[in-house]
């Protein structure tokens, strides 16, 4: 993502950085295209809450199954993240 401005987990400070500890407890990581909403803290929280809501644990699949299904989407969409 060298491309696009963005606060690495190193550099993130106060909202920012709760929300990347989110991320790391659920994905070991903060997802890419999460940190492209970084530079704007509340669009981050926004959107951080609709990805909570709208992935992973609302389903009757297991996680694994959700996780397989995100995937095959995103490779079929050529997408990068």
């Amino acid at each position: 993502m060298a491309w696009i401005k963005t606060i690495s987990r190193a550099e993130a400070h106060h909202r920012d950085a709760e929300l990347y500890a989110g991320f790391k407890s659920r994905f070991w990581v903060a997802p890419n295209i999460m940190q492209a909403f970084s530079l704007k803290p509340e669009l981050l929280a926004a959107v951080a809450r609709v990805f909570q809501v709208a992935t992973f644990g609302g389903s009757k699949l297991t996680r694994v199954q959700e996780e397989m299904i995100a995937t095959v989407v995103s490779a079929t969409n050529r997408c990068h993240y």
